[in-house]
C-alpha cells in the first residue's frame, strides 16, 4: 500500500500539515505576488503616459473653445437701376404658309424652286384641269339661258302692258258714252213725262206721245248697251293685270335663275383661276413637293392623301418667341427695344421691338411669352437661327448683391452667416434672385448694413463669439 494513504492530516492543527505541503504552498503565493507586481508595472508603464495624453488634449481644447475665431467680413452693396436680362431664342419668319392645291388635275408647269424669292400674286405653277374648263363653258351656256328667258318673258310682258294701257283707254272712253248716254236717258225720260201728260190733256196726238215712249225705250237701251261695254272693259283690265303681275312673276323667277347661274359661273371661274398657284405674299420659297406632270388633288385633308405644293417664309420681317420669367414681366411691355445678337455674327447687333405679349402667364413655367419684330431688310438673318435677346430694364427698387462664398446651402434652406453688435455668429434666411456668378442678388430678407461671413464653416454656430478681420467686397466683373 502506498504510504501517501496512510497518512493523516489533521486539517484542525496546522501544525499536523506535512511539510511538503506547506512547500508547495509558499511556492505558489510567491508566484501570484510576483505576478500581479509586473502586471501592475506593465499596466504603470502604459496607462499613465496616455492619460497623461489626453489630459494635456483636454487642456489645449478648451483653450481653444475659449480662443474666438478669426472671420472676414464683406458688406452688401446695392444692385444698379439699370440690369440686362439675356434670354436664348430661336428666330420665326414672321409668315409661314404651306400652299396646297384648290382644284384638281395635273401640274403642267412649275414656275419657281426652293430659294426663289417671289412677291404677292407671283404665278408659282399652273394646274391643268379640263374638267373645270368645261364646267365653265357649261355655266356660261346656262346664264345665257337665263338671260334669253328673260328677255323673252319682258317682252310679253311688254306686249300685255301695252294690251292693259289700251283696254284701260278703251274703258275710260265707254265711261264718258255712258255718263253722255244715261243724260240722254234721262232727258228723254222727262220729255216722255210731258207727252204723256200732253196726251191726256188732248194736246198732243198719241202718236206723238208714242214716238217719245220709243225714243226714251232707245236711250235706256243704249245705257244698258254701254252698261255691259263697261263690265267687259273691266273685266279684260282685270285679266290683263293678272297676266301682267304673272309676267312679273315670271320675270322674278328668270332673273333668280340667272343670277343662280351667274353665281355658278363666277364659282367655277374662280376654280379655275385656281390653277394658277400664285404666292399669297411676299417672300422665299422655302421648300417644294411636286414635279410637273403629278396628279394634284384639291384640298389639305392628309387623310385623303392630299399633298402640298410649296412652303413660302417671309423673311423681311422676323420673329422672335420668348419666355419671359415672372420676375421681369412687369418691365416688358409693347413697344421696349430690344437687343438682338446671334453667334455666328460677333461684331454685328439687330435692334428688334415687342409687338405683342400673351399678357397671361403659362402656368407650368410661369413665364410671359413676348413677340418681337426685327426688320431683315438685308436678308443677313435667316428663320431657324438661335439667337439672344437682350433687354436694359430698370427697377424701381434694385436688390442687394453678395458675394457667392457668403451663401450657406443647408437642410434649413438659403441663408447667410452675419455678425451681430456683439461679434457674435447669426445666421439669416435669404431669398434669392440672380445668379452672376461670383455675385448673386438677395431680394429679401437683408438690409443693406449687415455684416457677412465670408467662407463659413461648420465649426460657426450660431450665437458663437468671433473676431472680425477687415475684408473688401469683391468687385462684380
Amino acid at each position: 500500500m502506498d504510504t501517501q494513504e496512510n497518512i493523516k492530516v489533521d486539517r484542525s492543527d496546522p501544525t499536523s500539515i506535512p511539510s511538503t505541503t506547506k512547500k508547495s504552498r509558499f511556492n505558489s503565493i510567491t508566484i501570484i505576488v510576483t505576478t500581479t507586481f509586473v502586471v501592475t508595472g506593465l499596466l504603470a508603464l502604459g496607462i499613465i503616459p496616455r492619460l497623461k495624453q489626453q489630459l494635456e488634449l483636454n487642456a489645449f481644447a478648451k483653450s481653444t473653445t475659449k480662443q474666438a475665431s478669426s472671420v472676414n467680413i464683406v458688406k452688401p452693396k446695392v444692385a444698379a437701376n439699370f440690369t440686362e436680362l439675356i434670354l436664348p431664342s430661336s428666330i420665326q419668319a414672321s409668315q409661314e404658309t404651306t400652299i396646297y392645291a384648290r382644284t384638281s388635275g395635273y401640274l403642267q408647269k412649275r414656275l419657281v424652286d426652293i430659294g426663289d424669292r417671289v412677291n404677292q400674286g407671283q404665278s408659282l405653277a399652273i394646274i391643268d384641269a379640263p374638267e373645270i374648263d368645261q364646267d365653265v363653258q357649261q355655266a356660261r351656256a346656262e346664264l345665257a339661258k337665263s338671260e334669253a328667258n328673260i328677255a323673252e318673258v319682258q317682252a310679253d310682258l311688254a306686249q300685255k302692258q301695252s294690251n292693259f294701257s289700251q283696254t284701260k283707254a278703251n274703258l275710260k272712253a265707254r265711261q264718258a258714252e255712258l255718263i253722255e248716254a244715261r243724260t240722254n236717258l234721262e232727258l228723254a225720260r222727262q220729255t216722255w213725262q210731258r207727252w204723256q201728260l200732253l196726251q191726256k190733256q188732248g194736246v198732243v196726238t198719241t202718236q206723238a206721245a208714242d214716238e217719245r215712249k220709243t225714243a226714251f225705250n232707245a236711250s235706256q237701251a243704249n245705257v244698258d248697251t254701254l252698261i255691259a261695254r263697261v263690265n267687259s272693259d273691266q273685266e279684260s283690265i282685270n285679266t290683263a293685270l293678272a297676266g301682267i303681275n304673272s309676267q312679273k312673276a315670271n320675270i322674278n323667277a328668270f332673273v333668280a335663275s340667272k343670277n343662280a347661274a351667274q353665281s355658278n359661273l363666277q364659282r367655277i371661274k374662280v376654280l379655275q383661276s385656281f390653277k394658277q398657284i400664285v404666292a399669297p405674299f411676299s417672300g422665299v420659297i422655302t421648300a417644294r413637293n411636286v414635279d410637273t406632270g403629278a396628279l394634284i388633288s384639291a384640298g389639305s385633308n392628309n387623310n385623303s392623301g392630299n399633298s402640298w405644293l410649296f412652303k413660302v417664309a417671309q423673311t423681311n420681317n422676323l420673329r422672335i418667341r420668348i419666355n419671359v420669367p415672372q420676375a421681369f414681366v412687369q418691365s416688358i411691355h409693347p413697344g421696349q427695344t430690344a437687343l438682338v445678337r446671334v453667334r455666328e455674327l460677333p461684331k454685328k447687333s439687330f435692334s428688334g421691338k415687342v409687338i405683342r405679349t400673351a399678357d397671361v402667364l403659362d402656368a407650368t413655367s410661369n413665364t410671359l411669352l413676348t413677340e418681337i419684330e426685327v426688320q431683315n431688310s438685308e436678308n443677313v438673318l435667316r428663320p431657324g437661327m438661335y439667337a439672344e435677346v437682350t433687354f436694359k430694364t430698370e427697377r424701381a427698387n434694385p436688390p442687394l448683391l453678395v458675394p457667392a462664398n457668403t451663401l450657406v446651402i443647408n437642410a434649413d434652406g438659403i441663408q447667410v452667416a452675419t455678425v451681430t453688435k456683439e461679434n457674435k455668429v447669426k445666421y439669416q434666411k435669404v431669398e434669392l434672385g440672380r445668379d452672376y456668378g461670383t455675385e448673386v442678388e438677395v431680394v429679401s430678407g437683408l438690409s443693406p448694413n449687415v455684416r457677412l461671413i465670408t467662407n463659413p464653416t461648420d465649426a460657426l454656430q450660431d450665437g458663437k463669439s468671433v473676431q472680425v478681420l477687415a475684408s473688401k467686397p469683391k468687385t462684380r466683373n
